[in-house]
């Protein structure tokens, strides 16, 4: 092969890296917004589980991030969203981490009234075993939902944790781990609501 035929291949080679290069960055350009939407609406559609009915704001829009704190727990930064009604507060929503659960982190979002109730919670990301620690996710069990209503005072004492510590949560067959990760993870958010509900309620829209 003479210079001029590997000038020629080094060429195309070349022409095909900077064809392939755009394409890539072209079908990125396309799908980014799609995948932003996509994003959004399950954002939307969590927040509207977990907080009080009848809000008339735009709680993704008041996403505001919250001063490290052990009761929100791990290393991530937590968020809260706020939920109002005719311009009053009606409760939030707060994305916190679960540190330890059996396989790592549990991303939950924690909806809380003004009094302190839980309005819902839902898993937003996990790591944990499929099949035994996965019903903590709403689309494979109802556990979930048996925070709605609780409260610090509702259950008292040790009625925050699981059957098998004494708890009035069930745990899994062959996982205690994850559903005692996520029981104590609610408990913390709302002591976090009671000690700074005064500061919750005067943030700014």
């Amino acid at each position: 092969m003479n210079k001029l035929q590997i000038m020629l291949t080094g060429l195309v080679l070349a022409a095909f890296s900077v064809l392939g290069v755009g394409i890539v960055a072209f079908m990125h350009q396309q799908t980014e917004p799609l995948i932003q939407k996509q994003t959004e609406a399950a954002l939307n559609r969590q927040l509207a589980a977990v907080l009080p009915a009848g809000f008339d704001n735009d709680p993704a829009a008041t996403a505001r991030p919250l001063a490290h704190n052990a009761l929100l727990g791990g290393k991530g930064k937590p968020i809260l969203y706020t939920a109002r009604k005719g311009g009053a507060v009606i409760g939030w929503a707060l994305r916190v981490i679960a540190p330890n659960g059996y396989s790592g982190a549990i991303h939950l979002l924690i909806g809380v009234d003004t009094q302190g109730r839980v309005v819902g919670v839902r898993v937003v990301e996990h790591k944990e075993t499929p099949g035994l620690g996965d019903p903590i996710e709403e689309a494979k069990s109802d556990w979930i939902h048996a925070f709605q209503g609780k409260s610090l005072h509702d259950p008292s004492g040790k009625g925050w944790g699981v059957k098998k510590d004494g708890g009035v949560f069930d745990q899994f067959t062959g996982a205690t781990i994850t559903p005692r990760a996520v029981v104590q993870a609610v408990q913390r958010a709302l002591l976090y609501v009671e000690q700074h509900k005064t500061e919750l309620m005067e943030m700014q829209p």
